[in-house]
């Protein structure tokens, strides 16, 4: 496997100063975003989709520094009830597989999106509805059949014809409306055999549920891995359970934050995660996502992801 860096992480450096960082720090691949919930601002979809020039200039970074572009992420909520915001997450979404596609990048990084609750003639409310609601528990077949089902089968099919080789792997993240197994496997039966999965195994820890388990059922349909612990209090979750909704996160009070690799769960853990994933058939790149609030810096928490991963892969 290979050590990554989702460049996100990075939101205050520029292209050319988070590539010589990572070229510094031995990191060989970095993922980044182009959509609407990208933090960073290191590539300008618009322009690269444009300028053939500009896909030159990228790439000539990239090379300058060692780097491979492994991923292209497009996180964000493509089935936004505000038409607006879905129009503009959708056509991000197509912008980066077109741009994968340009640069022969295989992986296109997203969200399955969260459509709104049931509304008059077929609408949805104003907001997203995540499906975990004590007054309409058959909300998510309505969802499903309504606005997953039509819009993925629709978009994978057009994905296929227009960048055959690039896989689109959901990032399975509870609020939105495929956040686990059962989930992503009704959906990815309507797709055209073209989406994948980012394992990213804080989004289980967190839940209670094992990201081994996780690998066991879902291990050929893993295309991307983001690298990132959960830290969980188990005495902050016996009072506020781990539904914790206080924001920010605060490490010093929260219930769970997300960690850094190896110090929300031990490398024996890790170490047997990233095997399974192995024998499953990816030995790709561990992108290292840094959201760890308990860090003064963000390259103070990434370099702690990148110890401990370079003592699992390197």
């Amino acid at each position: 496997m290979e050590p990554g860096l989702f460049l996100d992480g990075l939101p205050h450096l520029s292209r050319r100063d988070a590539f010589a960082w990572c070229a510094e720090h031995g990191i060989t691949a970095v993922e980044m975003g182009v959509s609407t919930w990208a933090v960073g601002r290191h590539l300008d979809l618009d322009a690269l989709l444009a300028e053939p020039d500009e896909r030159d200039r990228l790439q000539a970074e990239l090379g300058d520094h060692g780097l491979r572009l492994a991923c292209v992420n497009a996180a964000s909520n493509p089935l936004h009830p505000d038409p607006a915001q879905r129009r503009h997450a959708q056509d991000r979404l197509r912008g980066a597989v077109r741009l994968a596609h340009l640069l022969g990048v295989g992986t296109v990084v997203t969200m399955s999106g969260t459509p709104g609750g049931r509304g008059a003639a077929g609408s949805t409310g104003v907001f997203p509805c995540w499906s975990v609601v004590p007054d309409d528990e058959p909300i998510w077949e309505w969802q499903f059949s309504e606005w997953l089902a039509p819009f993925w089968h629709d978009f994978s099919r057009w994905a296929y014809q227009e960048a055959p080789g690039v896989r689109v792997c959901l990032e399975l993240h509870p609020g939105c409306s495929v956040w686990g197994v059962e989930t992503f496997r009704r959906l990815e039966a309507v797709t055209a055999g073209n989406v994948g999965v980012n394992l990213d195994p804080s989004h289980f820890w967190w839940q209670g549920a094992d990201p081994l388990a996780v690998v066991e059922e879902l291990g050929p349909f893993i295309g991307h891995c983001h690298g990132k612990d959960t830290k969980i209090y188990p005495e902050r979750v016996r009072v506020h359970g781990v539904l914790d909704a206080r924001y920010p996160v605060r490490a010093a009070e929260a219930s769970w934050h997300f960690a850094s690799i190896g110090t929300g769960h031990s490398l024996d853990i890790w170490r047997a995660l990233l095997e399974a994933m192995r024998a499953a058939g990816y030995d790709g790149v561990v992108s290292i996502e840094h959201e760890d609030p308990s860090y003064p810096s963000r390259e103070e928490g990434i370099l702690a992801s990148l110890d401990n991963l370079l003592k699992l892969v390197g």
